[in-house]
């Protein structure tokens, strides 16, 4: 959310007319806008704001096996923690799958203030993902974060500057000299959310006089002259008409007045997008911000290609996961990879040279429901290594075929999406377990299903699944961090059939 919550978020893109931008000569860098906000039980214990905005329960599921999150989007693999390897293993393979050149990461300073601090250390794991995996990376800092914490009693007005001179430095020192931090000309660019804090070019020369050098600033819709060096796109929902929608129209009127402007600046960054729903209302937050329709993916095109035929340095994706504002080009349940198809398409265009298909954006996923499936098994670990590797390294040869003898492991050949040969309940893993164990099972068909939890004395642990599911391989979860050492039984109830595993908690 932009205006209310305490996090708030801003693009800072950083780009390198050296390095990067010498192999993006002939095309525009594409960035994907991301949040590292998220957190789940089983790896901090709780579900986080950006998850219930203190409203959803995530704990409730659905007919359908969807848990209650804040959004009116699904990821596909379920609610997931920003600090989770294998998601950050599953997102930048799909970036590097889909054409993506990295990240774009909202950053709001390392103070151990609201959920700063542990922003600032998913922050520091998905740039580390992105340079394993051959990307870029730069930092989204917005400076009404130094409102917030003025208006929390955090801080006083009189330590302003020092606070955002600080989170300048702290960039400079963890970040900006890493052969993956974007640059350009040898300077980062700053992309500001606004101004909406320091509203005047003197504020940011006062910011900046800590730095060796000052960074390009851009700034939200309109160039803060003459400080910054330009400015960037968002999706304008404040044209939204009288009844919350931004029509396709007013977005066109809008983007065409930015173009017009920025002809005339030096480094270009232009954006994309695949719609707007926000759930703010819906969770007693704000009112709505208003609504972009995704039009079947036409939205996103559209904006895709005005983007492109301006010639920017950099076009940003926004966003990656923004689940509570509904601009979200990871794949979800209920839009697959249809935007990350439209973001290779584009890349495939205008780079012959890209060694990826459409078919390969299945990857990340069977990747990721293998680790999570699989934890601890060191054969096939090592295989998923191998896998990564060839999709990092640009070879592909050997992906489908190491991935396919992965499922005969358990009996499902081919795709993972593939239907089984049959209802099956596998052994959680890893058995015995602490906290967490993962509970994998085949359906051959789309059916009524509830996944349970008992313990020794026949009593109701959990429901991990109740409702409808389609036919498949899926994966649930059980973390049993409140409960005592000792023996459980999964049941699963599917098509007529009943299966139970035993299963061992072991403090």
């Amino acid at each position: 959310m932009r205006l209310l919550r305490t996090t708030a978020i801003v693009p800072l893109i950083l780009l390198s007319l050296g390095s990067i931008f010498a192999q993006a000569a002939a095309r525009p860098l594409f960035m994907a806008h991301y949040m590292p906000w998220f957190q789940t039980p089983s790896y901090h214990g709780y579900w986080g704001w950006h998850w219930t905005m203190d409203h959803f329960n995530p704990n409730t599921i659905d007919s359908s096996g969807r848990r209650s999150i804040a959004s009116h989007y699904y990821p596909l693999t379920g609610p997931y923690d920003s600090d989770d390897p294998a998601i950050l293993e599953y997102q930048t393979l799909l970036m590097k799958v889909s054409g993506i050149d990295g990240v774009l990461v909202d950053w709001y300073g390392s103070d151990n203030a609201y959920d700063y601090g542990t922003i600032n250390t998913s922050t520091a794991n998905i740039f580390a993902a992105v340079k394993k995996a051959g990307l870029t990376f730069g930092i989204v800092y917005e400076d009404q974060t130094i409102k917030h914490m003025i208006d929390g009693g955090l801080i006083s007005a009189g330590q302003a500057y020092d606070h955002g001179k600080a989170a300048m430095k702290f960039i400079w020192d963890h970040w900006a000299n890493s052969s993956s931090y974007l640059v350009i000309g040898g300077h980062p660019v700053l992309l500001d959310f606004g101004p909406q804090y320091f509203t005047q070019g003197a504020d940011w020369d006062t910011l900046f006089s800590s730095l060796p050098s000052s960074p390009l600033l851009f700034t939200l819709d309109n160039r803060l002259a003459p400080v910054a060096a330009g400015a960037f796109p968002w999706p304008p929902m404040w044209k939204s008409n009288a009844s919350g929608v931004l029509t396709q129209d007013a977005l066109n009127s809008y983007l065409t007045s930015f173009y017009q402007q920025a002809a005339g600046y030096q480094y270009l960054v232009t954006s994309a997008f695949p719609g707007f729903h926000d759930i703010y209302s819906e969770a007693g937050v704000s009112a709505s911000l208003g609504y972009l329709d995704a039009d079947n993916g036409a939205t996103i095109s559209s904006t895709m290609r005005q983007a492109t035929a301006h010639s920017p340095g950099v076009i940003q994706l926004v966003t990656w996961n923004d689940y509570g504002e509904g601009t979200i080009i990871e794949p979800t349940r209920e839009f697959g990879c249809q935007y990350l198809d439209t973001v290779q398409s584009m890349r495939m265009s205008i780079d012959p040279s890209f060694p990826f298909t459409p078919d390969n954006l299945s990857w990340p996923l069977r990747i990721y429901q293998d680790r999570v499936a699989y934890s601890g098994n060191a054969t096939v670990y090592a295989n998923l290594d191998r896998a990564y590797e060839e999709i990092v390294s640009g070879s592909s040869d050997s992906v489908e075929a190491i991935l396919d003898g992965i499922d005969q492991l358990s009996g499902v050949a081919g795709r993972a999406e593939l239907v089984p040969n049959g209802f099956a309940l596998e052994q959680n893993f890893p058995n015995p377990f602490n906290p967490s164990t993962t509970i994998r099972y085949a359906l051959p068909a789309a059916t009524n299903v509830r996944l349970e939890v008992y313990n020794l004395l026949g009593e109701h642990v959990a429901t991990l699944t109740s409702g409808w599911m389609g036919a498949g391989v899926h994966t649930e979860v059980f973390n049993g961090n409140r409960l005592a050492s000792g023996i459980y039984f999964a049941r699963l109830s599917a098509g007529g059939k009943s299966f139970v595993r035993q299963m061992a908690l072991v403090r």
